[in-house]
């Protein structure tokens, strides 16, 4: 398939700028695989689809507030600095994206704060936009990461057109986000509250655990019209043997297992054997799912409403058909969904 295909027109109007005020009452959209009928529900309805020892993946990664903003030595330029992950905790290295990032050379120093509590210098470039650079820092660790977090901003992506606010430290994270390292939320997880979550427990539902960090990568815009050659940028996993019990006994009992978001299910697709079950690992995935795919773990999926020509909506038809999913977009932007991070969810059965 070529990436041309996966291009359609969405009314800017559709992007949701804020969450819903609860997080189960974001709309769903229902779609059955096989029949091909599609239903619009709200995220709550989800209880009436699964049973007692169904499972729900899901991915407890942390968003941390990536986003800083600093000035350039001798001239004072505002500089956004994204953090992308540390590279060497010690000596305090990380991988960052740097806008405007023509003026920033390697040997540049950055300050941050309104008296320069934090310093930074720039020691390598590591693509056009990307740079390595090593906070100067003397002090302890746990004092230095609550400096990032008073510096730092909820990485919001750039079609939230608003500054973040209080609220957003709180909603663009799942309500089980547990291990730091995410510099964007695994949105499909987001619909998810601790209420809802005890009812989907009291109905039997199971709960497994994986991490994925999500990176710029998988939201990146896709370069390559032919997509065996598009090259996914590396994101650190890890399944554990917990994960994998509970996900295993579920799948030789004939339960259904339920990927909660794109980066659950890129994360499972990364680890299982021969017989299909779930393998512990960790490491470094850079697993681009794309149609014709045949899919190991899961047999149901949820996911926000994507943007055109991206690996998550290339996936997403790869699950569970181009036309179908095509055909429900159309629907989508034909009934007002709202799209992206903060917008509504789908479920595939």
């Amino acid at each position: 398939m070529k990436l041309s295909q996966f291009k359609f027109d969405l009314p800017l109007n559709l992007i949701a700028q804020n969450p819903t005020k609860r997080r189960e009452d974001s709309r769903m959209m229902v779609i059955e695989r096989k029949t091909g009928k599609i239903e619009n529900k709200h995220f709550r309805d989800i209880l009436d689809y699964f049973d007692d020892k169904d499972v729900f993946v899901v991915n407890n990664t942390k968003v941390f507030p990536a986003r800083m903003y600093g000035r350039k030595e001798k001239t004072g330029a505002k500089i956004e600095v994204f953090l992308l992950r540390e590279l060497h905790k010690q000596n305090r290295l990380w991988d960052v994206i740097v806008d405007p990032a023509r003026k920033i050379r390697v040997g540049n120093k950055l300050y941050f704060g309104e008296s320069d509590e934090l310093v930074a210098e720039v020691i390598d470039n590591t693509t056009s936009r990307g740079r390595t650079i090593r906070f100067l820092w003397d002090g302890p660790e746990d004092e230095f990461r609550k400096m990032l977090y008073f510096m730092g901003e909820t990485p919001l992506p750039k079609y939230i057109k608003r500054k973040p606010d209080e609220e957003d430290k709180e909603r663009y994270q799942t309500v089980y986000a547990k291990h730091e390292g995410a510099v964007a939320a695994p949105t499909a997880g987001l619909h998810f509250s601790p209420e809802l979550i005890k009812r989907l427990e009291i109905k039997g539902v199971r709960f497994a655990e994986v991490t994925l960090h999500t990176g710029l990568g998988t939201f990146r815009p896709i370069e390559v019209e032919d997509l065996s050659k598009h090259k996914m940028d590396a994101e650190y996993y890890n399944i554990d043997e917990e994960a994998c019990r509970i996900v295993n006994k579920a799948k030789e009992t004939g339960k259904r297992i339920c990927s909660i978001g794109t980066t659950t299910m890129r994360a499972m697709e990364t680890s299982f054997t021969a017989q299909k079950l779930l393998k512990p690992s960790e490491g470094w995935t850079n697993h681009f799912i794309h149609p014709p795919y045949t899919f190991n773990i899961a047999d149901s999926l949820v996911t926000n409403f994507h943007l055109p020509k991206t690996s998550l909506l290339i996936m997403t038809c790869a699950f569970a058909g181009y036309d179908l999913i095509m055909d429900a977009y159309k629907k989508a932007i034909k009934d007002k969904y709202r799209f992206f991070s903060y917008g509504d969810a789908m479920l595939i059965i």
